[in-house]
């Protein structure tokens, strides 16, 4: 039985909220086993099964801090959903190459995403407004 729009918003904002407490495990337990995890343009390129995402975790942590997301619009199908938010927080590292040096970074993340019948990711494709984040972190 395909997953309801509530049940899609829960497992997506329980995504969130383990990437706002920086929780690898959380996070990668909203994962299914062998989900495709998609972040464009990410060197890795896809990457398959739950513990192939953990890198892109580690590096995404250390990367940005204290980020909350705000979902703008979400749009439904059987057993899909599209995440349109926007992403607010600091940049202490190196976030996509650029030196963030610990400034304040806003920027319009898009998510596609495939539940299984569990309930879990089994695809999660997400799209960045790196534009957006040139112009923020601009490099000397």
């Amino acid at each position: 039985m395909p997953l309801t729009r509530e049940q899609m918003d829960e497992k997506m904002d329980e995504h969130f909220g383990f990437e706002a407490r920086d929780d690898i495990e959380g996070v990668l337990a909203t994962l299914a086993e062998d989900a495709e995890h998609d972040i464009v343009g990410w060197p890795t390129g896809p990457t398959h099964g739950r513990e192939a995402a953990r890198g892109f975790y580690r590096t995404l942590f250390a990367d940005l801090s204290d980020g909350q997301v705000r979902s703008l619009r979400r749009l439904y199908g059987e057993g899909f959903m599209v995440d349109d938010s926007v992403w607010r927080g600091k940049a202490p590292g190196r976030p996509f190459g650029l030196e963030g040096r610990g400034r304040e970074l806003e920027f319009r993340l898009l998510h596609v995403v495939e539940f299984d019948e569990a309930g879990d990711m089994k695809r999660e494709n997400v799209w960045i407004d790196l534009a957006a984040i040139l112009q923020q972190l601009p490099q000397d």
